[in-house]
C-alpha cells in the first residue's frame, strides 16, 4: 500500500473523512495532480490540524504545540537562514549538533537533505500549523527589519549617509531612472525596500511595471539620495515623510511630490511626477461621444453653479477640469483655482496652491479669493462640509464653480454630499451638472490586431442593445493588444477618458425629491460609464480585458 493510500486510511479511521469526500478529491486529483491532503483542506473536508495529525502518524514525525517548546531564535549562518526562509522551515531549538526544525504539511524531504548537507548537522522534524511557523519566521526576520529601523541619532552615521547620497554610481542611477521616467511618460516612480533589495517600478497609463531591481547594497544609499534631494529629515526613518523636488530631466523642468513610510525591509518612496510646462487641454483632444460634448458644453455655458465631476485617484478628473478651464478662459472672466497640488501651470489663469501644513486649507483660500472678484473658480477637490457650504454658497452669489468628489458615479456625488450635511434644498439650487470619470488604456496603434466578436462576448457587453441606442458605431471594429517596441510591449500606448455626464434637470431633482438615494443612469435617459466603454471597444479604441479591469 503507497503512502497515499496509508494516509487515506489514516483520516478514514480517524473519521474525519467519508468514502464519498475521498471519492470527490481523487477525482480532482486526475485533473489538477495535488497532494490529496492538499485537495481535502481546500475542499474544507479537513482541517489544517486534522492534516498535520494524520501526516505525523503516517510518517512518525512529533507535532510542535506553541505551549510545548519555548520558541526562539537559534544561532545559524546567513546562508542557512536563507535557505531555510525560502523553504518555510524554521529552527527552534538546538541539543549539540542536533536541530530542531518546524514545518507544515507541505514540506519536502530533498529540502531537509539539502539542509543536512549545508549545515552538516543532524536534524529532528516537527510538524506544525501555519501560525506557529509565522510566530518563528517573525523570530528570523525581527532583527532585519530593525536593521532598517534604528533611530539615526549619531551624527558619525549621518554624515555616512549624506556621504552615501553623494556618491557618483547613486546620482547617476536616480538620474537614469528619472529620465527614464520621463521618456516613458510614468506618472509615478516606486522605490520599494524588501529583503533582497530594492524593487523599482513605474506607473504608465495607469499601470505598474517593474523596470529593475536594485541590489541589497544600493538601498540605504538610495533612500539618502532622495530624502536629501526632496528636502527630508535624513535622520528619521521611523516615521512617514513628505517631500518635494524641483529637477530639470530631459529638458523639463519636473516638480516632484514625495512620500516615504517605513516598511519591514526599509523604506519605500513614492514620487509624483508633475510637469511644470504649461499645458493647453482642449475638450476636443478628449475624444468625448458628440452627446456628451453638448451635455458637458452646455452645463459649463451657465453664468452660475457647480459642476462636479467625480471618479478615483488617477481617474483623469484634474485633466477634464483644467480642459473646461481652458475652453472658458478669456479677457472678458477672472478665473482662480484652488489646488493641492497645483498639477500643470495654466496661461493666464490665477492658481493657488493650498499648504494645510500652516493654516491655508481649501476653505480658509476660498474665503481668501471670493474678495479677488472671480468669474470663474475651481476647486481641486471638496474633502469637507466646510468647504462644499463655501462652494454652494460662491454659486449662490453668481460664481461658476468647478470641483471633483470621491465617489463612483456621477449620481453618487449627491449621496456623498448629503452624507456631509448639505441640505439638499441647497444642491438643488446650485449644482448644475455632475459627471463620473476613468480612464481606460488605448490600444497601441502600430500593433493592435483586429479580431472578432463571438456571441458571448457580445451578449456580456450588451452590444445589440447599446448599439440600438447610440448611432456612435457604424462598423465594428475590434482589435486586442499585441506588444511592440513602441509601447513598450504592453500592447497599450496613451489612455482616454469614459464618462457619464448628467445635467441637474428638473426630471432628476424630482426623482431626487422622493428618493436621496437614487442611483440609476438609465432611467434618466443618459449613458453610464459602462456603455460609454464599450462604444469606445467596438470602436477600436481600447480592449474587451481593459473595460473589465477599469470599470
Amino acid at each position: 500500500m503507497g503512502l497515499e493510500q496509508q494516509f487515506i486510511e489514516i483520516l478514514l479511521k480517524r473519521g474525519v473523512v467519508s468514502e464519498d469526500d475521498i471519492k470527490e478529491a481523487l477525482e480532482i486529483q486526475k485533473k489538477y495532480h495535488s497532494k490529496i491532503g492538499n485537495i481535502l483542506l481546500n475542499l474544507g473536508v479537513i482541517s489544517e490540524k486534522d492534516y498535520i495529525l494524520a501526516l505525523s502518524e503516517l510518517l512518525n514525525i512529533p507535532v510542535l504545540k506553541k505551549e510545548d517548546y519555548n520558541l526562539q531564535k537559534i544561532n545559524i549562518t546567513e546562508k542557512e537562514k536563507d535557505y531555510l526562509i525560502e523553504k518555510n522551515m524554521f529552527p527552534f531549538y538546538q541539543e549539540g549538533n542536533t536541530i530542531y526544525i518546524a514545518v507544515n504539511y507541505n514540506f519536502k524531504f530533498d529540502d531537509i537533505l539539502i539542509y543536512k548537507t549545508l549545515s552538516n548537522k543532524e536534524v529532528k522534524l516537527f510538524l506544525t500549523t501555519d501560525d506557529v511557523l509565522n510566530s518563528l519566521k517573525e523570530i528570523y526576520l525581527e532583527d532585519e527589519a530593525n536593521e532598517d529601523l534604528l533611530d539615526i541619532d549619531d551624527n558619525d552615521e549621518i554624515e555616512k549617509l549624506k556621504e552615501l547620497a553623494s556618491e557618483a554610481p547613486v546620482i547617476k542611477l536616480i538620474n537614469t531612472h528619472f529620465n527614464k521616467a520621463v521618456e516613458l511618460n510614468a506618472s509615478d516612480i516606486h522605490y520599494e525596500a524588501f529583503k533582497k533589495g530594492m524593487k523599482v517600478r513605474f506607473r504608465i497609463d495607469g499601470a505598474l511595471r517593474t523596470i529593475e531591481t536594485v541590489p541589497f547594497t544600493y538601498k540605504k544609499a538610495i533612500i539618502a539620495r532622495l530624502k536629501l534631494l526632496s528636502k527630508m529629515n535624513i535622520a528619521e526613518n521611523r516615521l512617514p515623510q513628505d517631500g518635494r523636488i524641483s529637477i530639470k530631466v530631459m529638458n523639463q523642468e519636473i516638480d516632484i511630490r514625495a512620500s516615504s513610510i517605513p516598511t519591514a525591509f526599509g523604506e519605500s518612496f513614492v514620487l509624483r511626477l508633475l510637469g511644470k510646462q504649461t499645458i493647453n487641454y482642449s475638450l476636443e483632444e478628449l475624444e468625448f461621444y458628440p452627446d456628451h460634448m453638448k451635455i458637458l458644453k452646455d452645463i459649463i455655458s451657465k453664468p452660475n453653479g457647480i459642476f462636479l465631476t467625480t471618479g478615483p485617484t488617477g481617474s483623469g478628473k484634474t485633466t477634464t477640469l483644467y480642459s473646461i478651464l481652458n475652453e472658458l478662459n478669456s479677457d472678458e472672466v477672472k478665473i482662480i483655482t484652488v489646488e493641492d497640488p497645483v498639477e500643470y501651470e495654466l496661461e493666464g489663469i490665477n492658481q493657488i496652491q493650498v499648504k494645510s501644513q500652516i493654516g491655508f486649507t481649501f476653505a480658509n483660500a476660498l474665503r481668501s479669493i471670493l474678495r479677488q472678484d472671480p468669474d470663474i473658480i475651481m476647486i481641486g477637490e471638496i474633502r469637507d462640509k466646510e468647504t462644499a457650504n463655501i462652494a454652494i454658497q460662491s454659486a449662490l452669489t453668481g460664481h461658476f464653480v468647478l470641483s471633483t468628489l470621491h465617489t463612483n458615479s456621477a449620481l453618487g456625488a449627491i449621496t456623498r454630499l448629503l452624507d456631509m450635511g448639505i441640505e439638499y434644498f441647497l444642491l438643488k439650487a446650485s449644482i448644475k451638472g455632475l459627471m463620473a470619470q476613468r480612464l481606460v488604456r488605448k490600444l497601441c496603434p502600430y500593433c493592435k490586431e483586429k479580431t472578432e466578436l463571438n456571441k458571448d462576448m457580445a451578449k456580456i457587453l450588451k452590444v445589440d442593445e447599446i448599439t440600438k441606442k447610440y448611432d456612435f458605431v457604424k462598423d465594428i471594429n475590434i482589435y486586442k493588444p499585441v506588444g511592440c517596441e513602441k509601447c513598450a510591449y504592453t500592447g497599450y500606448k496613451g489612455r482616454t477618458p469614459v464618462a457619464e455626464i448628467i445635467p441637474f434637470d428638473e426630471k432628476l431633482q424630482n426623482i431626487l425629491e422622493k428618493d436621496k438615494n437614487f442611483n440609476d443612469i438609465a432611467l434618466l435617459g443618459y449613458r453610464s460609464l459602462f456603455e460609454d466603454a464599450v462604444l469606445k471597444f467596438l470602436n477600436g479604441i481600447t480592449s474587451y480585458e481593459e473595460i473589465f479591469k477599469v470599470i
